[in-house]
């Protein structure tokens, strides 16, 4: 599939594919936001998102092309570092650029509905103009090879995602706090990571990160570099709901609008750890004094707890919304679990265990919008005999719930299986204990979920069958299914992750 659609593409735009993928969303955002209705603006980003998915695979063909994984070096501009920004593509943001577009995509074909039903007419242009700056900056964050530019496309992000979770006040004034405390949250954490890459420049006096990994192996000891360490760590941390850095993401994943909450959920904190792992790995690499310290002393504690307090916590949620946010947190820790082994394997199982969660959250997250739209409830006792009024929409739910437990010929099995088999390599032997002590807690909140959908009755004995849109209904299902594909043939997607880590580890991403 990926040969067939790179044949389809000319040359000369392949070429330039770093650029077209973030160039197009940012040329056709502003012409969404005119038109005179929302469903032309919908066609725009479908077309849009649709592009950017094209380009990011031309270039995941373009890095597999060769042995070992090729890096593309794209100059904007034409303007070489430091004078110009370079967007720097490998193995490891290859994988993420895929998978943004191809949640982008997916969720902007199942987002008309509840848009639909959530957000004023008048506003729709504007929220899917704001939704394509929101997708072209968190695929800049994922292209970029330049710290401070990085930080742009961050904000950039940022900034249009607190105006998208606060039109979810149409349906839900709660919204509108949950989005302040997103953006102080947010603000705080982009303010922490560039006072970090302030300090970085002044000690290497540039902003490329190919370069700084060069520079900054001679300045290992310097003050500057080890505060700049710290205020990164921190604000990346933030951003990627590292607990206990995560109070901002529960209400905000429950009170925004349904399109908003699914497409943050798949993709939001994943870009945010990505940048952390660049940073970690590439920028100042695991002989950086600090490194070996902080994945043991800081990640895997905070990673351990994430997975234990959080599940604790959506355990004891009645609202299913909550119950998938804390789960999200909780899933973090499991990603940052991997990533603290410190070992090729330990980060490609956390890295794999990124995709897959997107994956996962993404499908639990469309169902959801399905039964809002259709049922207006969200907590267990509105998902009450579900099962036999929405068969399709809560079979495919009940897919991506089994997936998250970690159930056998599931995405999340496999990962699961590849951060085991990464603990044991360890030695790791207790962390394999809390691994399914965790999952065990998922039995118990995603089961009561289930429980209440196939095997209780309705409060409403009159309840009609009635199944989310067929709009809905299609990325759900291509998303359940994936979760299926990836348990059965995972090689893919695990390949992708091996390729990635080894990338950081064998200097390919320098």
């Amino acid at each position: 599939m990926i040969e067939f659609i790179t044949s389809l593409v000319p040359a000369d735009i392949a070429a330039h594919a770093p650029a077209l993928l973030i160039g197009v969303p940012l040329i056709l955002a502003p012409l969404a936001a005119m038109m005179p209705n929302g469903r032309l603006a919908w066609l725009i980003s479908i077309f849009a998102t649709g592009f950017s998915l094209v380009m990011a695979i031309v270039m995941l063909a373009q890095v597999r092309s060769v042995e070992g994984g090729a890096v593309i070096s794209y100059a904007m501009g034409g303007w070489l570092p430091d004078a110009g920004i370079e967007f720097r593509i490998d193995a490891l943001n290859s994988m993420i650029l895929l998978l943004v577009t191809t949640i982008g995509f997916l969720a902007t074909i199942f987002g008309w509905p509840s848009i639909k039903a959530e957000i004023r007419e008048a506003k729709r242009a504007m929220f899917m103009s704001a939704y394509l700056v929101c997708f072209l900056g968190l695929c800049g964050v994922a292209a970029t090879g330049d710290a401070f530019n990085l930080f742009v496309f961050l904000e950039i992000s940022s900034i249009s995602t607190y105006v998208l979770v606060a039109l979810g006040a149409t349906r839900d004034r709660r919204a509108l706090p949950a989005s302040a405390n997103y953006l102080m949250m947010g603000t705080i954490g982009a303010s922490f990571f560039v006072v970090g890459v302030g300090f970085l420049y002044a000690a290497t006096g540039t902003l490329n990160m190919a370069e700084l990994a060069e520079r900054l192996q001679d300045a290992q000891n310097n003050k500057a570099v080890l505060a700049g360490y710290a205020f990164i760590l921190v604000g990346l941390g933030l951003k990627a709901a590292m607990f206990p850095l995560h109070q901002w993401l529960p209400n905000a994943y429950a009170y925004s609008p349904s399109f908003v909450t699914m497409f943050l959920a798949a993709t939001a904190t994943k870009v945010a750890l990505y940048a952390l792992v660049r940073f970690l790995f590439t920028v100042f690499g695991l002989e950086f004094s600090f490194e070996g310290s902080t994945l043991v002393w800081i990640l895997m504690p905070m990673g351990i707890a994430a997975m234990v307090a959080c599940s604790f916590q959506a355990v004891f949620q009645t609202d299913v919304r909550r119950t998938l946010a804390y789960s999200s947190v909780a899933q973090v820790g499991y990603m940052l679990l991997g990533i603290s082994i410190g070992t090729a394997a330990g980060v490609s199982a956390g890295l794999f265990h990124l995709v897959n969660h997107a994956v996962i959250k993404g499908a639990l997250f469309m169902a959801l919008a399905g039964v809002v739209l259709t049922y207006k409830g969200t907590t267990l006792n509105d998902f009450r005999g579900l099962g036999r009024s929405a068969p399709w929409t809560m079979t495919a739910f009940a897919i991506a719930a089994v997936s998250l437990i970690g159930v056998p010929l599931t995405a999340g099995f496999q990962s699961k299986v590849a951060l085991g088999t990464a603990l044991f390599e360890n030695g790791w032997w207790w962390g394999v204990a809390v691994v399914m002590f965790s999952s065990l807690l998922a039995v118990i909140y995603m089961g009561r979920i289930l429980e209440a959908v196939f095997f209780r009755a309705p409060i409403n004995p009159n309840k009609k069958r009635k199944e989310a849109p067929l709009l809905i209904l299609i990325p759900l299902w291509i998303l359940a299914l994936a979760n299926i594909w990836i348990g059965v043939q995972g090689g893919f997607v695990a390949g992708l992750a091996d390729d990635a880590a080894a990338s950081l580890f064998i200097g390919g991403a320098r």
